[in-house]
């Protein structure tokens, strides 16, 4: 009996890791916009390009009155950094992703905060 309990933990935990890469690949097929929480960070996949989603971003923080401390773009990844009135680190990183979709990461401090972040990330949908 001990034995079939761990071979069903096993392939239980084979399954999770298994599924947690198709998760981009289910967001995509649902539509762009979906986001997800993983690790500390909002992450989605949009259709906007990185420069409208990286100039939607900085004035996300101008009007949310974050400052920004550092800026970087190009043609494949933008990353913006602020800090929030806590003095928390707000990280954004924008990256081109696969079928003309960006990836797009938002990050508050060290262990992430999803309620700020979702926040940030409705103030960017809502300027695009």
């Amino acid at each position: 009996m001990r034995k079939v309990q761990v071979l069903l933990m096993v392939l239980l935990v084979g399954m999770v890791v298994g599924l947690g890469g198709c998760f981009w690949a289910v967001a995509a097929g649902a539509g762009a916009g979906t986001y997800a929480f993983v690790k500390g960070d909002l992450e989605t996949m949009e259709r906007e390009s990185v420069e409208e989603l990286y100039n939607a971003a900085l004035a996300a923080l101008e009007e949310l009155k974050i400052p920004v401390i550092t800026k970087s773009q190009d043609a494949l990844v933008a990353q913006i950094e602020g800090r929030n009135a806590e003095d928390k680190k707000v990280a954004i990183k924008i990256e081109v992703a696969e079928n003309e979709l960006s990836k797009m990461s938002i990050r508050i401090g060290m262990f992430g905060d999803q309620e700020q972040s979702k926040v940030i990330y409705d103030k960017i949908k809502a300027l695009l």
